[in-house]
């Protein structure tokens, strides 16, 4: 395409296999074109079918795909000789030049290698979507007529994107650059207070792509994913819509959350390190589980940019009624393990009569998060958990201190 025959509303086709990737490159189109008519699919098949019946304007296709691979989807469009040709971007996480020179006679419009160049693939899209000095403002589509909080909360359960960031991405991602590259630790010491990153990088961790031990913490993700894809991912999390909340009253509650995430993270950590347990794994299903409260507040704020009404009564009944809920659907959706799932949900109780020492852990860190900086110990420090890890109130005056 060039600038005289750009469509007016493009029409994109994105095949992309895995779950985390495909979801990148939808955020960055989107961040380009707005209003730009989506199909996504996860293999070669399906991709061959839409292409037999919708004209499209661009095409983002992954090499590696099932059924029909990338290639030869581009094959099969340049078999069509369209004239101008169809611009088809080629994704491969192969780099060598066999695979190069293969793919190159069939004019593929880029040619690009995973883990992508976040800046030149977004110049790329700006080059083949806008005309020089455009872009595209989308409104947020108001409300249909009729619909209630309830109803449209609800709707959004099952689809939500998660939470608000509570890290400045880029500039977390920045700090931990450094002249041989991006420093694992440092990313990880930037970003570990943050849910939702979290969660997305243990999810991607453990999507089709990869395979062995599930990966239960964000250290252990960090160490499985290819580091260009973790920061990739983490920047793309920027990109979505209500990532950072407007209203200053779900801003409250969101940090009323994340303190409550960390700080019964942060007590979790202290004692499984005392009591010699996977200390990592107690921090990520304490960090993690207030997850869907948060998702909740993100779609509060979609309520509220879509001109519903709010007010902090609202919010309150909201949280209640559906917050578990979405946490819920999205440890689901997401796939985190199963065993990560259980240890999140010992933070609200303990069901039957046998418990894990982590999940033990979990528990009274969390109670010992939910106390209020004038309440003492003494009734924790009897309670049933507490006694069942043999943690008296020396020892938890110790890691409310440290």
């Amino acid at each position: 395409m060039t600038a005289v025959d750009l469509p007016a509303v493009p029409r994109v086709l994105i095949a992309e296999a895995d779950p985390w990737s495909r979801d990148l490159l939808k955020q960055v189109l989107l961040n380009v074109r707005c209003d730009a008519r989506l199909d996504v699919c996860a293999d070669g098949q399906q991709a061959a079918t839409l292409l037999r019946e919708k004209t499209y304007d661009l095409i983002l296709a992954d090499w590696e795909l099932a059924g029909v691979d990338g290639l030869s989807l581009l094959r099969s469009v340049r078999q069509q000789r369209r004239s101008p040709a169809l611009p088809f971007i080629l994704l491969s996480s192969r780099n060598d030049s066999a695979s190069v020179r293969e793919a190159l006679p069939l004019a593929p419009t880029a040619y690009l290698t995973h883990p992508l160049n976040m800046e030149g693939l977004t110049q790329r899209l700006q080059d083949l979507l806008l005309n020089e000095g455009e872009s595209v403002y989308c409104e947020i589509p108001a409300l249909a007529p009729g619909m209630t909080l309830p109803a449209f909360l609800e709707r959004r359960r099952e689809v939500c994107d998660g939470a608000p960031l509570r890290v400045d991405v880029k500039t977390a991602v920045q700090r931990s650059l450094g002249p041989e590259g991006l420093d694992l630790q440092q990313l990880e010491e930037q970003v570990r207070m943050d849910p939702q990153i979290t969660a997305v990088l243990i999810a991607a961790a453990n999507s089709a792509g990869y395979h062995g031990t599930p990966v239960q913490t964000l250290h252990a993700a960090l160490n499985k994913l290819v580091p260009g894809q973790s920061m990739n991912l983490i920047l793309g999390l920027a990109l979505k819509h209500n990532v950072v909340l407007g209203d200053p009253g779900l801003l409250a509650y969101a940090e009323r959350h994340w303190q409550l995430s960390e700080d019964s993270a942060e007590y979790a950590r202290r004692l499984a390190r005392m009591l010699e347990l996977d200390h990592q794994r107690c921090y990520s299903a304490c960090i993690l589980h207030r997850l869907g409260d948060l998702a909740l507040l993100r779609c509060l704020e979609d309520w509220r940019q879509a001109g519903g009404a709010l007010d902090d009564e609202a919010i309150g009944e909201a949280l209640d009624t559906f917050g578990a809920a979405y946490g819920s659907a999205l440890r689901t959706r997401w796939r985190l393990p199963l065993e990560l799932r259980q240890l999140i949900a010992a933070t609200y109780s303990l069901e039957g009569g046998v418990y894990s020492r982590e999940a033990l852990v979990v528990n009274l860190a969390t109670q010992m998060a939910r106390l209020t900086e004038h309440e003492g110990l003494q009734e924790l420090a009897s309670s049933k958990t507490a006694r069942l890890l043999k943690v008296g109130l020396s020892e938890l005056t110790r890691v409310r201190k440290a």
